[in-house]
């Protein structure tokens, strides 16, 4: 379980994870070792598995996405997510309820290579549709 700090604290570190631990005590109000102490016990506890990269909204911008929902054939799934996990295109996949299977989130350089992706995901064994929806803008992300 988290407490108030906590969430603030990992609300920050969403934000800018490689921002110093005393800036974030000073907004905290917490000691630099305070802060560290729970960013070390939220790290043990297993709820921050790891920090990532952010990229500039101006390269972002030059990327094309896509939303692709994907109906699986029955006891084809795990076959499915192994072969997504392996194109480098594909930066998320969820596993949802109704009348697909899984979305996967898609980023490409160009419409060409979003297309070539998204064929590419429509033939994998095991495949039995998918749809796709560009992403046109992002209103806001957390």
């Amino acid at each position: 379980m988290t407490d108030e700090t906590d969430e603030r604290l990992l609300a920050l570190l969403s934000e800018n994870a490689r921002e110093s631990v005393s800036t974030i005590g000073r907004k905290l109000g917490l000691s630099r070792t305070t802060v560290q102490g729970r960013i070390e016990r939220l790290e043990r506890r297993g709820i921050i598995t790891g920090y990532t990269l952010r990229l500039a909204s101006d390269y972002e911008r030059g990327l094309v996405k896509a939303h692709v929902v994907i109906r699986i054939l029955p006891k084809n799934a795990r076959q499915v997510e192994r072969e997504l996990r392996g194109l480098r295109c594909v930066k998320t996949l969820h596993s949802v309820s109704g009348q697909f299977d899984m979305i996967a989130i898609v980023t490409a350089s160009t419409v060409a290579e979003l297309d070539a992706v998204i064929d590419r995901i429509g033939e994998m064994e095991g495949v039995e549709r998918t749809m796709s929806s560009i992403i046109l803008s992002t209103r806001f992300e957390r």
